[in-house]
């Protein structure tokens, strides 16, 4: 049986990376989040660590004109790119995804040696019937390599969402419907990777439960400031440990 591999965001930093690769990680992930300032040194030599640490890398535009994605992945030239829209409107009904789709043929003509992995929406515990996860996930797959759940923070009222970032979904620190994502990796031909919320203490049911692919973790594996809260792009090597050793666990435990 595959082993289950660990991704880790957000990831800015060589030293960073180098750490990960020594802690067992698997992929690092990056994130740019100005279409102004997207030549970013730091970055070049944070994936540069990546790759001679034997990681596999991945980046997120948080921007999606067409023009200026493929030139972002030119430049940065990563393993995967990552697209993480909402995909749907506040009320959890799919948005038109024919600029998603369109934006993803692009990129696979650009650069056929290039994965991409698309974030697929999942709402929280107890309400994945909210949004059509599985019918986004069949429209996008034909266009994608990876799929990657995430935790939708809307809500059939119609209310705006509290996603960090507008427009975008993930780094909420919360889990998302692992029923709906066990769904999800028993319809999908292409791995799935279970993502939102994951961190030390719950990876191993995470795994247990949705037997992903992999695992990915953000805000749970942060380094936390002196009032507890998340520090964006600064990790806890204990906590990333952790993680790694709770995933490896889990398939163990599959395993025997």
């Amino acid at each position: 049986m595959p082993r289950t591999t660990v991704q880790i965001y957000e990831i800015q930093d060589a030293q960073e990376a180098r750490e990960m690769a020594r802690l067992g990680v698997d992929t690092v992930g990056s994130v740019l989040t100005s279409r102004q300032d997207w030549k970013q040194d730091s970055l070049v030599k944070s994936m540069a660590a990546a790759r001679d640490a034997g990681l596999t890398t991945s980046l997120i535009p948080l921007f999606s004109e067409p023009g200026l994605v493929l030139e972002v992945l030119d430049y940065y030239k990563p393993d995967m790119a990552h697209f993480c829209d909402t995909l749907t409107n506040a009320a959890g009904y799919p948005l038109d995804l024919a600029l998603f789709i369109s934006l993803q043929e692009q990129v696979r003509t650009a650069f056929p040696k290039m994965r991409i992995m698309r974030s697929i929406p999942i709402a929280r515990p107890g309400k994945g019937h909210v949004t059509p996860t599985l019918k986004l996930a069949m429209a996008l797959e034909p266009v994608s390599d990876v799929f990657l759940t995430d935790t939708w923070l809307g809500d059939s009222t119609g209310a705006e969402p509290s996603d960090p970032v507008q427009g975008y979904i993930g780094i909420t620190g919360l889990i998302c419907d692992w029923d709906i994502a066990a769904d999800l990796v028993k319809q999908s031909a292409i791995p799935v990777i279970l993502a939102g919320g994951i961190s030390p203490g719950n990876a191993y049911e995470g795994v247990l439960r949705v037997r992903p692919a992999g695992v990915d973790s953000c805000t749970q594996t942060n380094a936390l400031d002196e009032n507890g809260s998340p520090i964006r792009f600064k990790k806890d090597p204990e906590k990333v440990q952790a993680l790694v050793n709770e995933v490896a666990r889990a398939d163990t435990e599959i395993a025997g």
